[in-house]
């Protein structure tokens, strides 16, 4: 260095106070708040005063505004410091709206924040291990948080995107005594001429085929979000977390993917803060939100969008922190044989809209309106109005809002909103099919979820049915999966391959999900004659049929980690009754039959190209433990305290170390 660092920084240091006035006034102190309340209700007056509020202001009801910020925004809106993604990255307005709007309504408000990560950012990066396990450490930071304000009277909670969201909807369930509204962060646009911020992440496999020359690559991955702000514009994990928060009765009705930025985004968070304070002034809490009831309506409207297939780790996680009953693999599967699909949107089409257009359409109002006519919903819940549901959708039925959004559609995309919110009759004849089933098999004995809307058109037969037989690839890591589909020599994966990717469970990556292996393949001209097959996550954005949350994990034993290259697996799914199978049934080229496959599973050594990730963090390691002891991956990944401690205590019994 030319320059000693003591004397690197200039005069203006130097000029400091070692003592200040304080702030003018008196705090409305009585004697009962020094003789019988807790000293930290004085001592918390003090600090708001120190922070520059009005010393009389004092004595109002305090409400707390929890979100998920990230990044630094200067005044006219660019980046002082970057946040992790969009999703989060003009959340601060929806909170300031809010602050703005509390003091308004006379009370005092207070602000804190817990960042959420990014998704997309940690594809294919040992960052993806973190993804799942921070969801439940934000949902506790954020709960502690709640309770570390003691005099708050009810919470707003801001949040967008795959886990920030989803941990919110968990912490604010955990508080079922007071009043909280949930306030979604809303989508990005769309970029005229551009891709969408999921097709992008499939550039790098598509250049690797020749599909796309390096200066579109460029330009593409550019232009894909139109706006600076609000979760990816497919109706991926951060979409359907909007769609079922409001569906759960947690957010104000139309809240969920609003344009992020736009002045009817930042409506609803004043909207929810008038929502709160009249929750709080009727002595209504989240315990009258959040019943058994509202879950069944939440699933019911999961399965009419076709959402993401991680809101069924997250929805039974929200129920188990509200006290709960949490959805098994038998209820969605009976809901997903009762609801029609209704919203035609990326990445299910048929017709690929935006989430926007989904919100122009009616968004989730407009869905619930069909499905009331079908009797699928119980309209007696209440909403975060404090009203019923069915009050709620009689109002949204004639309202002015409804039609005038509908209008925006037409005028400014020429879009029919009937063509993007179906009625059954129309979704119906447009080849909307049920959202997931859940295979099950000797390779998944404990079940297993695809997503079969998103199965080509092409690979499924006239009876609705999805077929394939064809030899596994077998892959312990991500990596070397995805560099395969990539590849064009001899070790490339090729159309009729079954990949098998075993050892990406909880204990294995922290169940990362493999959204470059799933949409790499959609991308791809051959990709729809290629299935997967993982103990991993994975997103809705896949082709061939994508099998995910294979119980048990291979790294618990489960059958799917003994698969070795070669081996025939077979996979039936059929698209009507909702039902399938994933076995091994031969090898060698030679069939053998599901029932050879059971024997031969049960005594095979596991594939030793099954292990952990080496870069496995510690503190995944933990979670994947006590998630596994409070009901693994059908339970929602959770925290269950009572099924934990009681683990420990039947260790100390029996004197095992």
């Amino acid at each position: 260095m030319s320059q000693r660092y003591f004397d690197a920084s200039g005069p203006a240091i130097y000029d400091l106070r070692t003592s200040g006035g304080g702030p003018p006034g008196a705090l409305p102190i009585t004697p009962d708040a020094l003789l019988a309340q807790p000293s930290g209700n004085l001592f918390g007056w003090t600090q708001n005063v120190g922070m520059g509020w009005e010393p009389g202001d004092f004595g109002r009801k305090e409400f707390l505004i929890l979100s998920t910020l990230g990044g630094l925004r200067a005044p006219d809106g660019s980046p002082v410091a970057l946040g992790y993604h969009t999703g989060h990255w003009e959340v601060g307005l929806l909170v300031e709206a809010a602050a703005r709007e509390v003091k308004q309504l006379g009370g005092v408000p207070f602000a804190g924040f817990c960042t959420d990560p990014c998704d997309g950012r940690t594809q294919g990066t040992p960052g993806m291990f973190d993804s799942l396990p921070y969801r439940n450490d934000a949902a506790t930071v954020l709960r502690r948080l709640i309770r570390s304000l003691p005099q708050r009277r009810g919470v707003v909670g801001v949040a967008s995107c795959d886990k920030g969201h989803p941990a919110m909807m968990m912490a604010l369930a955990g508080c079922r005594d007071l009043p909280g509204v949930l306030v979604p962060g809303g989508v990005t646009l769309p970029a005229r001429g551009a891709e969408d911020a999921g097709t992008v992440q499939t550039l790098g496999a598509r250049y690797a085929h020749g599909l796309v020359s390096l200066e579109q690559a460029a330009e593409l991955s550019c232009r894909a979000c139109g706006s600076p702000g609000g979760g990816c514009q497919f109706l991926g994990t951060a979409a359907t977390s909007q769609v079922v928060g409001e569906a759960l009765g947690l957010s104000v009705p139309h809240s969920a993917l609003a344009p992020s930025g736009s002045e009817v985004w930042a409506e609803g968070a004043r909207q929810s803060v008038r929502a709160l304070l009249d929750l709080e002034a009727r002595g209504l809490a989240l315990r009258d939100i959040l019943t058994d009831r509202s879950i069944r309506n939440a699933m019911v409207v999961h399965a009419a969008f076709g959402g993401s297939t991680n809101l069924l780790l997250h929805l039974p996680a929200v129920a188990h922190a509200a006290g709960l009953r949490r959805p098994t693999v038998e209820d969605w599967a009976r809901v997903n044989r009762e609801v029609p699909r209704l919203v035609s949107v990326i990445p299910n089409g048929p017709v690929l809209h935006p989430t926007v257009r989904v919100f122009l359409a009616g968004g989730v109002p407009e869905v619930m309106r069909h499905l009331r006519l079908l009797g699928l919903l119980d309209l007696d819940c209440l909403t975060a109005l404090g009203r019923p549901l069915g009050d709620v959708l009689d109002e949204w039925e004639v309202c002015e809002r409804r039609a005038r959004f509908r209008q925006v559609l037409r005028d400014q995309d020429g879009v029919d909103p009937n063509t993007v919110i179906m009625d059954p009759d129309a979704a119906h004849a447009a080849g909307l099919t049920s959202t997931v089933s859940f295979p099950r098999g000797n390779v998944a004995p404990g079940g297993s979820v695809v997503k079969s809307t998103a199965i080509d058109p092409r690979v499924v037969g006239p009876d609705g049915v999805y077929r394939k037989r064809g030899p596994a690839r077998v892959f312990g890591r991500e990596a070397d999966a995805i560099a395969a589909i990539k590849s064009r020599e001899a070790d490339a994966v090729r159309p009729g391959d079954v990949v098998v990717l075993a050892g990406c469970g909880p204990r294995g990556t922290g169940m990362e999900e493999i959204y470059q292996v799933t949409s790499a393949l959609r991308h791809l001209p051959w990709g729809h004659e290629v299935a997967v097959v993982t103990d991993a996550r994975f997103s809705g954005l896949s082709t061939g049929a994508c099998i995910g949350h294979v119980s048990p994990e291979a790294l618990a034993g489960g059958p799917l980690g003994r698969l070795r290259d070669g081996d025939l697996v077979e996979i039936v799914i059929d698209r009507v009754s909702l039902e399938g199978s994933v076995n091994l049934v031969g090898a060698g080229g030679e069939v053998r039959g599901a029932e050879w496959g059971s024997r031969e599973l049960a005594t095979r050594p596991a594939n030793p190209a099954v292990a952990p990730h080496p870069q496995l963090p510690d503190d995944t390691r933990l979670w994947a433990a006590l998630q596994e002891a409070g009901g693994g991956t059908w339970g929602g990944c959770v925290y269950d305290a009572d099924a934990i401690v009681a683990a420990l205590e039947k260790k100390k019994r029996t004197g095992d170390s």
